[in-house]
Formats: C-alpha cells, structure tokens, sequence
C-alpha cells in the first residue's frame, strides 16, 4: 500500500492544450492596433494633424487579415507548427505514463531499494518533460510573436506608402475587438483596394 501511496503522487502535469488553439490572428489583430494611434512624423502613414479638405480613411483589420495572403500564410505555418508541436509533447507524455503504469504494476514485488530508486527516476522524466514543455511553449510563442511582427511590418510599410499615392493624411484601422471607430462611411473604406494591392505585391515576392 505504501508503494501504492507513493506511485500516486507521480502525475504527469500536461500543457499540450497550449497548441489546440492557435490564436495568431489575435497577435497580428493586437499589432494592427497601433496604427489607431498616429504616431510621429515619418515612423507611419497617419499625421498628427489633418486639414479640412483632406481625407481620413480606414481599413478593416479583421476582413485584411483574413484575405491577405501573407497573414493566411502565417495562420497556417503556425498551425502547422503547432499541432507538430502538441503531437510531440503527447507522445512524450503517453510515453511518461507508460513508466509510471508499468512501475505501479510492479512495485508491490520490487525490494524496497528499487522501488526508491526507480520513483527518483520517473521524478527526474517527469522534471524533464516539464522543462521541455515550458521551453517549447516559450519558443511558439516567441516565434508567433515574430512572424506577427513581420504581417504588422509589411502592412505598416505598405500603407505609408499608399497614403502618400492617395494623399491622405490619416489611415485609421478598427476591428470588433479594438473599435476604436465606431463608425465610417463606406467611402472611406480602401480595406479592398489595401488587401489587393498587398495580395499582388505579396504574388510577386513568391515567384
């Protein structure tokens, strides 16, 4: 029974759930967002101060970011990477628990010395699987965190110098989850004329 007692507090203590819910698009949405906020002169294609006869214009962060060909790139690369990612951390786990099953299934004949040295052991795979689990969380999350950086890095380029061709002053952006505008006309929305030009400028990089 002691052995038993002891066998029981060896779990393993699984993250894998981290990768079923790949959520980049929230991390390039979160990028996106700062291009509510004009910044200084020449860092992005809004100005701090629009004239009378200038136009203000914006795009819908969420329908760009769901046709824009680059970004469904990046969604599927990390989804990829992700469940790779879950797929090697449940093979790791289910092989733990096979140790730990087939020791329980054998303490009770196993000299007491053994049975010391053989819990050490699992309390050392299971340490180890923990840290491997933190590390290849820190490391997804690092990477999506990058490859979001580079969508927000191309759109913002791409829209510095649409505004100067256009003539507009100020690009505003908003989505469901950040609305910063509450309202715009329709004529103001270039979402389409953005994405297009972004999908061909990004069919040119691949060829």
């Amino acid at each position: 029974m002691q052995a038993r007692n002891k066998n029981q507090k060896i779990r393993m203590k699984t993250t894998a759930s981290i990768f079923t819910k790949i959520t980049l698009s929230v991390v390039l949405a979160g990028s996106l967002a700062a291009c509510n906020k004009p910044a200084a002169s020449g860092t992005t294609a809004a100005s701090t101060t629009v004239a009378n006869n200038e136009t203000i214009v914006f795009v819908n962060q969420d329908t760009l970011l769901s046709k824009y060909d680059y970004a469904k790139d990046v969604t599927k690369k990390m989804q990829d990477k992700g469940k790779a990612a879950q797929t090697d951390l449940q093979s790791k786990g289910q092989a733990f628990q096979r140790d730990v099953a087939d020791y329980q299934k054998n303490a009770n004949t196993m000299p007491a010395d053994q049975r010391q040295t053989k819990e050490q052991q699992l309390q050392r795979k299971q340490q180890e699987l923990q840290s491997y689990q933190q590390n290849a969380t820190a490391e997804f999350q690092n990477e999506q965190a990058s490859e979001g950086g580079k969508v927000y890095d191309k759109i913002a380029d791409f829209v510095k110098g649409y505004a100067k061709e256009k003539g507009y002053k100020l690009v505003l952006t908003y989505s469901k989850a950040n609305p910063t505008v509450l309202y715009g006309d329709a004529t103001l929305d270039v979402t389409a004329d953005v994405t297009k030009r972004l999908n061909d400028a990004y069919a040119k990089e691949k060829k």
